[in-house]
């Protein structure tokens, strides 16, 4: 049995999910499921509420995959339903949230000092990169997952989001730059 990829899912294979095939759908979710996690997590920075989003985006897909017209490719819909899902989910918690604060307490035990080091170097700069990123507006932070996270080109990205690939690069750009400066206030000598 060959494992599908979002790039190399059939009409057919679609057509049979809009139909109600259940197998259909689920090569369509093994297919997409790694990348959706992947950009929901870059989006809200926490495990499980990327795997709620995961959730709700795959639930989307299930309720609306009969409304997919190949207009687009079929992972450029899919990145549109996960974005805006992590983007309202995001909006939500935001609003529950307000004032509260956040405690981080996901410190490994190892037992080898060198290893734990390490491990806990690449927390702290996971955490810096979560941190600037949380720091951009939804759009920037969205725009900047998708091109340097996710890889999308900017007619990629354009098309996902649905602009204008000049606001897709002023964005980027304007967000790049917000992150450099930030990163110059939290970490004067660089990451």
């Amino acid at each position: 049995m060959s494992k599908e990829t979002i790039t190399n899912i059939s009409d057919e294979t679609i057509k049979r999910a809009a139909n109600g095939d259940e197998g259909a759908f689920e090569a369509i979710y093994r297919s997409c499921f790694s990348f959706v996690s992947n950009v929901s997590y870059r989006i809200v920075s926490k495990k499980d509420e990327a795997e709620e989003i995961c959730q709700e985006v795959f639930i989307t897909i299930y309720r609306k995959i009969g409304t997919f017209r190949g207009e687009s490719s079929l992972k450029t819909w899919v990145y549109r339903i996960t974005i805006n899902c992590a983007l309202k989910y995001a909006q939500r918690k935001s609003k529950e949230n307000k004032g509260m604060v956040e405690l981080n307490d996901s410190f490994p035990a190892e037992s080898q000092t060198k290893d734990v080091r390490h491990k806990m170097d690449e927390q702290k700069n996971e955490q810096i990169v979560r941190d600037l990123l949380n720091k951009l507006s939804p759009d920037q932070k969205i725009c900047i997952v998708l091109r340097s996270m996710e890889g999308l080109r900017y007619h990629e990205i354009a098309e996902t989001l649905n602009i204008p690939i000049n606001t897709v690069r002023s964005r980027i750009k304007r967000a790049r730059e917000t992150m450099m400066a930030l990163r110059k206030e939290v970490l004067p000598h660089g990451l």
